[in-house]
């Protein structure tokens, strides 16, 4: 039996655990530079605005309805994802964190427990521990969990667990699904298959093999098995390993200095070899990017990117931020404001397996290694991700808009929530 845990308006819902005030009020949460909208509440879906709404097109709604607007605080949502799924994974050593607010749970069919039991469970026991909701769907797939989760958050009376194991609440719950809430379905694949009639999952899952290899391709036949209650999807799997690694970010404001723009790239470059050490990897090439704001024609418009080769893979951060520095520097050119930039690795390899370079020293190599895995532990230590970290370095919130953040309730002791307890 497979399992989706997802955790209800994820964004908001950690807003709330540390702001009681913002309960039963409409709330968005914004993106980088206050954007778009990336989550909402309730509240806010019911007066029309949809995800990904530009701040400026809802400005004056947010005025006229007293909505909450809160610059999004991906340190805490982080943080607080950690706890949630630690809490899962105590209940359910078998889990697989799929994004920030969702896993997928692994239960075996001969356990003794009622699975409505052990589902509103787990649900109850996340909320008491984290105060964030969330809802559980439980089905014989990935894809039909996915589509139990969505009931159980739809409707109150399942108490948060949605179970489908039986063939009647299969097609009842593909019939009440819309074709466009189906796991893998995009918005130009719903478009073609509504241009064959079909609007449902469930009228999805009764074509043929024939029709589906027709109009989805063979890609589209494991989606059409799992939806016919057969397993064939599996999300951790070890036979495509990652190719390339990515990080990059959109400024406030424009950037019209190298040395402001090269303390960015060194930021990318501190979070790209964090994540390279945890994940045994090396990175055999990379490239950094820049561009100007496409949004402003009225302004000069340059766009660039450099690549470079290390003497040999690393993973080291203070490396990759000399290369990455030096790539930043061929392409840097004045006069113009760069509105984003960022540092791709285009070549992965196994850590663990390096080609070395004849002409490296294994003793300066190893002394460096274990530099690194001193840096990792203190940060892991520290609750933070760039307690210690290169000179050239400059946290990218430095870069970002945020007009209304909301404070590290869980991992800065300055932040600490405080209770007011003044009767007077």
């Amino acid at each position: 039996m497979f399992g989706l845990i997802d955790c209800n308006n994820f964004f908001v819902s950690c807003e709330r655990v540390f702001n009681p005030a913002l309960r039963n009020k409409p709330v968005i949460v914004f993106s980088n530079n206050d954007g778009c909208a990336v989550a909402l509440s309730n509240e806010a879906k019911a007066l029309g605005i949809k995800r990904g709404a530009p701040f400026f097109k809802i400005k004056d709604l947010c005025r006229l309805h007293d909505i909450e607007t809160i610059s999004g605080n991906h340190k805490l949502y982080g943080d607080m994802s950690s706890r949630v799924m630690a809490i899962i994974g105590s209940i359910i050593p078998d889990i697989e964190i799929y994004s920030i607010d969702e896993a997928f749970l692994t239960i075996e069919d001969d356990t003794d427990k009622n699975l409505h039991i052990l589902g509103t469970d787990i649900v109850r026991r996340v909320r008491r521990a984290t105060g964030i909701p969330t809802s559980l769907g439980l089905a014989h797939t990935r894809t039909l969990a996915k589509v139990a989760s969505r009931f159980a958050k739809k409707y109150s009376a399942y108490h948060g667990c949605c179970i489908i194991d039986t063939e009647e609440k299969r097609r009842k719950a593909l019939s009440m699904t819309d074709v466009r809430d189906v796991w893998g379905i995009g918005r130009r694949l719903s478009r073609r298959l509504a241009d064959y009639g079909i609007t449902t999952a469930l009228q999805l899952a009764d074509l043929t093999k024939d029709n589906i290899v027709q109009i989805m391709n063979i890609s589209g036949l494991k989606m059409w098995n799992e939806l016919n209650d057969i397993s064939c999807i599996d999300i951790d799997n070890e036979d495509t390993p990652q190719k390339q690694m990515m990080c990059s970010r959109s400024f406030g404001k424009a950037i019209t200095e190298f040395d402001d723009l090269s303390t960015a790239v060194a930021a990318f470059a501190n979070i790209i070899g964090r994540k390279l050490r945890e994940r045994h990897l090396s990175a055999a090439s990379l490239s950094v990017f820049v561009h100007t704001d496409s949004f402003r024609p009225d302004l000069p418009q340059y766009y660039n990117t450099a690549h470079r080769t290390p003497h040999e893979p690393t993973a080291d951060t203070m490396a990759i931020t000399q290369y990455a520095v030096d790539a930043l520097r061929s392409v840097f050119r004045r006069g113009f404001g760069y509105k984003r930039a960022g540092l791709m690795i285009d070549e992965l390899v196994d850590g663990d397996h390096i080609q070395q370079s004849l002409f490296s020293n294994p003793a300066d190599r190893d002394k460096r290694n274990r530099l690194m895995k001193v840096v990792d532990s203190i940060n892991r230590c520290s609750l933070s991700h760039d307690t210690v970290h290169t000179a050239a370095y400059s946290p990218l919130d430095n870069f970002t808009r945020r007009e209304n953040p909301s404070r590290l309730y869980s991992t800065r002791f300055s932040d600490i929530i405080r209770i007011n307890c003044n009767n007077g």
